[in-house]
């Protein structure tokens, strides 16, 4: 529901019964409902699924650059780069986490985010 911008208190007046209906019917495997009533299988966090998928195209990647190396006998090096990740830039360098966020500017950001819903 968060990110609807809706909460438990717009149920019955912005949000109607009808909407809630519909959200609960049609949540996700990977939701805390799901987990509570025990239907989750555990393959649903996707964020956990594409950090593994990169780590293989990773690996992948410097497998095939040794089977080049191999096949030419080391005249032909490839540089590998790896999967561009969330969070970091095309060096693979952090790019999040320069410091605080003062103070003011988090309201700002959190009262633009309340008047969009």
């Amino acid at each position: 529901m968060t990110r609807t911008n809706y909460t438990i208190n717009d149920i019955g007046g912005a949000l109607p019964w009808g909407s809630v209906y519909s959200f609960i019917k049609n949540l996700g495997s990977d939701s805390a409902l799901a987990r509570d009533l025990g239907k989750s299988t555990g393959w649903e966090n996707t964020l956990q699924t594409n950090a593994i998928l990169a780590d293989i195209f990773d690996l992948l990647q410097v497998i095939h650059a040794e089977i080049v190396a191999w096949a030419t006998q080391g005249k032909k090096k490839m540089k590998t780069k790896p999967y561009p990740r969330p969070g970091r830039d095309d060096d693979n360098k952090r790019k999040l986490g320069k410091g605080a966020m003062p103070l003011e500017e988090l309201r700002a950001w959190m009262n633009r985010r309340r008047s969009h819903g």
